[in-house]
Parts: structure tokens; C-alpha cells; sequence
């Protein structure tokens, strides 16, 4: 936040200066041009990116002396900020879904213009694959060999809950378009946002290696089991929620063929067949049931 009240300052700087200039205080004509441009698309980084170059060189050429306007200096010094700076966040679902919860809620409460990114591979990969909230029911980790018979916890929908931040699902290999165009809306958008991202993971056991990531991808998102979705706080009226389902089509009997490809699914239905097709048949039940609620 320190460089979000930088920025806020030099904004403070550069209107000050323009004002010094239109009580008599000196600078280039070139300078003020540029000063003034940028103060129109301050909150644009795209365009301020284009300015950006320009206003350097001319801040680099404007001499100081003792007529100076006093704000010229200040300018100067936080040139850096010309362009707002990107803050991002990016942690697996072990911290968002589980051990970091508190503190993920927090950054989004606080209206701050903070992105998060969530690479949600389902599970503790990097401490053994020990199964987290984000584990599904049904599926068998360390910790639940028996399989997981807690439903997955639904990370979005508590993130929509706060109606201030920016709430996005994407896959990138499902739709390269829908992921980009969510994280172009997640930097656009002036407050708190998260990116929850499907990432696949060579713990699940998948039939054919790690060569079958895209293939995951595609089928978990075609079946239903993982939502492509943006929420939009500032596209909220009277007539629009803010919600865009993004993958309104799904084959629920796709989920089968799915769960037969990864080792997660299919150990339990050789060890507990019964036992496995009631928890996953449960599992399906419930991502088809939140798929046409969010389609209404």
C-alpha cells in the first residue's frame, strides 16, 4: 500500500505544479503539455504507459534554479510512479482455501486495489498432496485415503459475498480467451480482486502423465466440475447482477470420464466401489446443482 499512497502523492504534486504554472511559475511548454495529458488518463495504465517515456525525457530536461516551481522536484522524484504500479498476490489453495483464509477474507474487506491469484490444484502439492478444502469429494489423498467426504469448498462464491471485488474462474487451456479477458478486467478494475485458476497436478495420477494437462483442463470444464466465470461489482444495476457464466454448455456424463482418468478418483472405486460411487455421484450432484443455479 505504500506505493498506492506514492502514487497518490505525486498525483497531489503534479496538480500542484499545473497550478503554480497557472499562477506565473515557469516550466516548458513541451512539460506542461505532457503533465496535463497525464493527468487526464492518470488512471489508465495502458495509456499512461504510453506517456510514460516522453514525460521522463522532458522531467529529465526541465533545469531546476531557484524560480523553479517547488513542486517540480517532488515530480521528479517519484517518476517512477508515473504508471500505477501492478500488485499481485498468487499462492496455491493450501493457503487461499485453508491456512491463509483469514487473511486472503482481509485483503478483500478492505477495498484495497490488491489482485490475487489462486493456482487451486485441489490439494497440499507441495508438502506431500495432502488434500485441503479445495480437495473434492470423493477423491482419496494422504489424510483421506478413504476418500474426501467433505464438499469442496466454493472459494468464488464467499469472494462475491464481500460485493466489492472483482471474483473470476478460469482454465486457461479450456479458453485461453476467457482467462485473458479476466485478467485484463482483474488490472482494470479499481479494488480488491481474485483469480481462481484450475492448475492441474501430477499428484492426481492422470492415465497419461503430465502430457495430459491439457486434456484435463478441457474435460473439467466441459463436464462442469470447474465454472468459467467473472464477476463484476461495476456492472451491478438494477436489471444485472454483475455475473457472466462463461461456460453455459456442459456434458455432465463428461464428469465420468474425467474421474476415470486420474488415480485420485479411480483408487477408490477398486478399493470402496459402493462406498466411491456414492460420494462422487454426490460430488457431480452438487457441481450440476451450483452449474444451473449460476446459468439462471
Amino acid at each position: 500500500l505504500g506505493s498506492q499512497q506514492r502514487r497518490e502523492r505525486l498525483v497531489a504534486d503534479v496538480r500542484e505544479l499545473l497550478e503554480e504554472v497557472q499562477s506565473g511559475a515557469v516550466i516548458s511548454a513541451e512539460l506542461q503539455s505532457l503533465l496535463e495529458r497525464w493527468m487526464e488518463v492518470v488512471e489508465d495504465a495502458e495509456k499512461c504507459t504510453v506517456l510514460q517515456g516522453p514525460l521522463k525525457a522532458a522531467l529529465a530536461n526541465e533545469s531546476e534554479s531557484s524560480e523553479s516551481p517547488a513542486s517540480l522536484s517532488a515530480v521528479k522524484r517519484a517518476e517512477d510512479l508515473l504508471v500505477a504500479p501492478s500488485h499481485w498476490i498468487i499462492g496455491g489453495d493450501g493457503w487461499a482455501y485453508d491456512i491463509g483464509f483469514g487473511g486472503l477474507d482481509h485483503v478483500l474487506a478492505t477495498g484495497q486495489n490488491v489482485n490475487v491469484l489462486v493456482l487451486d490444484t485441489e490439494g497440499y502439492s507441495n508438502t506431500g498432496a495432502q488434500n485441503s478444502k479445495a480437495t473434492p469429494k470423493g477423491a482419496t489423498m494422504k489424510m483421506s485415503a478413504g476418500g474426501n467426504k467433505a464438499k469442496k469448498k466454493d472459494l468464488g462464491a464467499i469472494a462475491m459475498m464481500h460485493e466489492n471485488a472483482y471474483v473470476a474462474s478460469v482454465s486457461l487451456s479450456a479458453d485461453v480467451n476467457q482467462t485473458v479477458k479476466a485478467f485484463k478486467e482483474a488490472e482494470a478494475y479499481p479494488g480488491p480482486s481474485i483469480i481462481i485458476a484450475y492448475a492441474t497436478c501430477v499428484d492426481w495420477g492422470h492415465r497419461a502423465g503430465d502430457k495430459a494437462m491439457v486434456q484435463q483442463q478441457v474435460q473439467a470444464v466441459e463436464s462442469g466440475y470447474w465454472p468459467l466465470y467473472r464477476y463484476n461489482p461495476d456492472k451491478v444495476t438494477g436489471e444485472n447482477n454483475g455475473f457472466e457464466l462463461d461456460n453455459k454448455r456442459i456434458t455432465p456424463d463428461a464428469m465420468d470420464s474425467l474421474m476415470r482418468n486420474e488415480n485420485r478418483f479411480t483408487s477408490l472405486q477398486r478399493s470402496a466401489p459402493e462406498y466411491a460411487q456414492m460420494l462422487q455421484n454426490a460430488m457431480k450432484d452438487e457441481f450440476f446443482a451450483r452449474h444451473e443455479t449460476r446459468k439462471r
